[in-house]
């Protein structure tokens, strides 16, 4: 018989986890998914999403992170009103860890596969101009990083709601995915129109892997039986490209993980890490974008089709069979006397005794998260026009789907601005903006594609109130700085003259 006291100390300790969770999800990663407010705007850096769109200057210059730096946080489960909430007086704000919350009220929110998107971009270098009557080159230098994990719904179940419901049965998690890659993009891209109606573009892509991770897995499940022990079937393989040394032990359990410092003591060690040049790969960008008459205009993309090749210090950790996997007291970190490096370490323990690995060094191959946008445009004067673009992503059998309807002004070549509402499949409707300047030589922009619209006021004290998004799951926000000159429209709207 369980007491009333253990049973609270239990639940704290849940919550506690989903609570470092959830903020994980919501603020740890970044993303480097283009911005689509971007894609109707007189920007450069239009072309990542089709290479077809040109600038509307004649040249332009980005210097490095200030040319674009983007960041978002992607998740389809959780937003910041499921972390932090309006209590039952409408008063004051409780989190998870309040005993007042209700659990299995946000269990039932989650779908079939919870899905977190953490992705970073900036840009190195880039340099476009004209070639020609209507073509137009550009070059550029990105630093990405890329991130995707999937988690079946029944391990929040399992963690929340333990085990008793499972008795005598397995629980299939062979949908868990994850893989993370830092890399780096090196593009040259050429766009022309191939009819007066029909412009076609396209970027080849050099890429370089400097650190990688993924999760191949072939089988997963835990079978919990009538004495309440959890026995883990396995079939994956973790493979991973960094510095790292892995050791295993006589009996095949895992001795240690240990980052190679060695490396990185001399310029030439951090040169060889950050080149990448053990990692290539290559990547493709494709687009089109074709006028039916002088008002409305469809285009079509697709982008990063492509892969990296990781060769260099790559260790593959296999598991494969059946074992016993014990629990772990997480009380210590409760109530402080008990680091979160001391749990980190109580759980690297557990896993050396409880599975017996592999380990190989073979070469594997990672896929880029490729992507499909599909555009609309209407004009309705000479700088104004409505637009509609769709984006679509498969990725490990799953589909995300978003729609955007945007307004859009481009006053010449000074001043350009989107507003845009988006639906998503897996994400929080939300308003985008964005404003482009250009005094001089200098071009200022800022975008966002997931502008909350909806806010709760929170009472902190007496006299306090603090404003929180009520529904919020997404951070996606871009800026940067160019260096433009000339006006491409201007030179293209110059009457032509008869010389006799």
């Amino acid at each position: 018989m369980v007491s009333n006291e253990s049973h609270t100390v239990s639940m704290i300790r849940k919550r506690f986890f989903l609570l470092v969770f959830l903020m994980a999800a919501l603020i740890a990663g970044i993303s480097a998914q283009s911005s689509q407010v971007m894609h109707y705007m007189a920007l450069p850096q239009n072309h990542f999403i089709n290479p077809a769109l040109r600038s509307s200057n004649s040249l332009y210059i980005g210097l490095p992170v200030l040319s674009g730096t983007s960041l978002s946080v992607n998740n389809n489960f959780v937003d910041l009103s499921d972390i932090l909430m309006k209590s039952r007086t409408g008063d004051s704000v409780i989190s998870i860890l309040n005993q007042g919350y209700d659990i299995n009220n946000f269990l039932a929110k989650i779908k079939d596969r919870v899905l977190i998107e953490p992705n970073f971009a900036t840009q190195l270098f880039t340099i476009g101009f004209g070639v020609g009557h209507d073509g137009f080159a550009f070059f550029d230098v990105t630093e990405r990083m890329d991130g995707n994990l999937i988690l079946p719904p029944e391990l929040f179940q399992l963690v929340f709601n333990g085990n008793q419901q499972f008795l005598g049965k397995r629980i299939n998690l062979s949908s868990l995915r994850g893989d993370m890659k830092y890399y780096r993009e090196v593009g040259f891209g050429f766009s022309k129109n191939l009819t007066r109606k029909l412009r076609f573009g396209v970027k080849g892509k050099l890429l370089f892997g400097i650190a990688g991770f993924s999760i191949d897995n072939r089988s997963l499940g835990i079978s919990v039986d009538n004495n309440y022990l959890m026995k883990f079937d396995a079939d994956l393989t973790v493979n991973v490209s960094a510095p790292v040394k892995i050791s295993l032990l006589p009996d095949h359990t895992l001795q240690s993980i240990d980052f190679d410092s060695d490396r990185f003591k001399s310029l030439s060690g951090i040169y060889d890490f950050f080149s990448g040049k053990g990692n290539m790969g290559l990547g493709l960008d494709a687009g089109a974008t074709y006028d039916i008459s002088d008002k409305l205009s469809v285009s079509a993309s697709v982008t990063d089709l492509g892969f990296i090749n990781w060769k260099k210090d790559v260790a593959n950790l296999g598991v494969k069979g059946n074992f016993e996997f014990g629990g772990l007291d997480v009380s210590g970190v409760i109530d402080g006397t008990e680091t979160f490096e001391d749990l980190g370490s109580a759980i690297g323990d557990s896993v050396k005794r409880a599975f017996q690995f592999t380990r190989t060094n073979n070469h594997y191959k990672d896929q880029l998260q490729n992507s499909l946008h599909l555009g609309v445009s209407y004009n309705l004067g000479k700088s104004l026009s409505l637009g509609m673009l769709s984006y679509h992503k498969i990725q490990n059998n799953q589909v995300h789907e978003s729609l955007a309807l945007s307004a859009n002004l481009n006053l010449g070549n000074v001043f350009s601005s989107s507003v845009s509402y988006n639906f998503s499949s897996y994400q929080q409707n939300g308003l985008g903006l964005g404003m482009a300047f250009r005094t001089g030589i200098f071009q200022l922009y800022f975008l966002s594609d997931r502008i909350p619209l909806t806010w709760n006021r929170i009472k902190i004290d007496k006299t306090r109130t603090v404003l929180i998004p009520s529904n919020w799951n997404v951070v996606n926000v871009r800026l940067g700085l160019n260096l433009v000159f000339g006006d491409r429209k201007k030179k293209e709207d110059r009457p032509m003259m008869d010389v006799e």
